[in-house]
């Protein structure tokens, strides 16, 4: 393959992966109008339109989409070969593009990242938080972070973190004069602290297990937020009902500023995964966060009677 047609090629599938002849441009270091003509020059050698143009808007044609398809698993393994040539010195070194959530980030990746980054100076971490399931491969990440259960089959997972248990919780003062919940349908009438996920297109409904029952609740209240810390501070503040991660509220119900109910309707469930695309080949630089973040289970210290 010519030299200019690789490039025509690479000029294509940054403005497709934009929509922006603009953005494009300025990613390749080239004039808009030289990107025009790279386009129009691929356009005439195929004698296909790959790309729809209106004043406002770019957008592949169906010949354009079939194209990108077959360069984007291309681009990206040279890509990414390329910066693991490019780390391949004494010391380790280039960008790590990790997509997570709040809870995971704050719970399992900044504990790592507190020891990983100062023994590797020359690597640098950027942690995008989203509660959406982002699509790594999409967003051009190397990496997520999410629980287990939804982690695409077609991805490699590395499990990150221990079993998650979720817990109800809310201040004494909150239920004086109130109904304890003694069943999940109890929290009706209760005044539910919400969570808006974007995947799930509307309320989270909290989601309860004993035994082999499994049992959704849809709660109502007065607040709805999109962030656990929001949740949290409301919950502590005696405006409701919160359904949170165990581990956020510990200190909490030790020094008795939340009560917990519905603990036995709480089942612990896998906890975070770190999850890549299985056709991709880790840096170094990767792989050496990868090690730092796997999860180990607590040695057990035997008791000698």
């Amino acid at each position: 393959m010519k030299r200019e047609h690789l490039a025509d090629l690479a000029a294509f599938a940054t403005v497709a992966r934009e929509r922006s002849f603009t953005k494009a441009a300025g990613q390749l270091g080239m004039t808009q109008s030289s990107l025009s003509h790279a386009i129009r020059r691929l356009e005439g050698r195929l004698g296909l339109r790959l790309l729809s143009r209106t004043t406002r808007s770019v957008a592949p044609t169906e010949a354009g989409e079939r194209l990108l398809r077959t360069l984007r698993p291309a681009f990206e393994g040279i890509d990414a070969e390329l910066e693991a040539l490019t780390s391949l010195r004494e010391r380790p070194a280039g960008t790590i593009r990790i997509s997570t959530a709040e809870h995971a980030a704050e719970t399992v990746l900044m504990p790592a990242l507190q020891r990983f980054l100062l023994a590797y100076p020359d690597v640098q971490v950027e942690v995008t938080l989203d509660h959406g399931l982002t699509d790594i491969v999409a967003g051009q990440f190397d990496a997520g972070i999410r629980l287990g259960e939804q982690v695409a089959k077609d991805m490699i997972a590395v499990r990150v973190g221990p079993d998650i248990r979720m817990a109800v919780v809310a201040t004494p003062g909150y239920f004086d004069g109130k109904r304890i919940p003694k069943t999940p349908q109890d929290l009706q009438g209760h005044n539910c602290i919400n969570l808006r996920l974007p995947t799930r297109g509307g309320i989270y409904p909290w989601e309860f297990e004993k035994g082999s029952r499994e049992i959704n609740v849809h709660v109502e209240g007065q607040l709805v937020f999109n962030t656990l810390w929001m949740r949290l501070r409301a919950v502590r503040a005696g405006l409701g009902i919160a359904f949170v991660s165990e581990d956020t509220v510990q200190s909490d119900l030790a020094a008795g500023r939340l009560v917990r109910v519905l603990a036995d309707w709480c089942a612990p469930f896998p906890g975070y995964h770190l999850y890549y695309p299985s056709r991709r080949h880790p840096t170094p630089a990767f792989s050496l966060l990868l090690d730092a973040l796997r999860y180990r289970e607590p040695e057990r210290r035997s008791h000698r009677a």
